[in-house]
């Protein structure tokens, strides 16, 4: 998907193209990189998200509203938002982050989409950010359970293994790749009653067992 197409089917022409493009370059190409952005577009999500939250389940308490709202706006579910656009297609990456594949990396990814709502913001204000927001959390607002959203995906796994006196899964790191201070993590998940084995990927060995979990998860509840 390309840049223009990104934007226009979120619903969003920028006037200061200058914004996006900042908006998408990492720290590695050079010295007009995203970080400040990024550092303002976490709190245009949080919020966004927030007062939806607030809106849809007004039952819930605040601690409740709290889990899921970290749930949604967590790395790997960042990360996934941005890779359902490719947004990492277009990503400005220095020489040393292309060969490692930061532009697949999901604390990049994530990092940019946060950095794309802050241009947002600035270019057109809080409104329009979120309704961008709105938009590249739809599905997952649409498929959010009070009940299960906002716990671990390990967690949710485990329980429902356990319920079906299953064994638990097995996690095992299948490659570490990248430099020292910002590496990959590979990890599959397998559950063998079940034939199940799922991979995941995340800066840290916990995130990646993460999202192999959450694989692992989805996978057995089609089994």
């Amino acid at each position: 998907m390309s840049l223009d197409d990104f934007t226009r089917s979120l619903g969003y022409v920028f006037r200061d193209r200058d914004l996006l493009v900042r908006a998408l370059t990492h720290r590695s190409y050079g010295a007009a990189h995203n970080e400040r952005l990024e550092f303002l577009g976490d709190s245009v999500v949080n919020c966004a998200i927030a007062l939806e939250l607030y809106r849809r389940f007004p039952a819930l308490t605040e601690g409740e509203l709290s889990r899921l709202r970290a749930s949604l706006v967590s790395q790997p579910a960042l990360a996934a938002i941005a890779n359902t656009y490719c947004l990492g297609e277009n990503l400005k990456l220095g020489e040393g982050e292309l060969r490692s594949g930061g532009a697949r990396r999901p604390s990049i990814v994530a990092d940019a989409l946060e950095a794309f709502v802050g241009a947002v913001s600035l270019d057109g204000g809080f409104d329009a950010a979120a309704n961008v927001v709105h938009t590249l959390f739809d599905a997952a607002l649409a498929q959010l359970d009070p009940l299960t959203s906002g716990k671990d995906a390990k967690t949710l796994l485990q329980e429902y293994l356990q319920s079906r006196k299953l064994a638990l899964p097995r996690y095992s790191v299948l490659t570490v790749s990248g430099e020292a201070h910002e590496q990959l993590f590979h990890v599959e998940c397998e559950i063998p009653q079940l034939s199940i084995r799922a991979q995941g990927e995340g800066t840290s060995r916990r995130s990646a067992e993460q999202q192999a979990a959450r694989a692992a998860y989805d996978s057995a509840l089609r089994a």
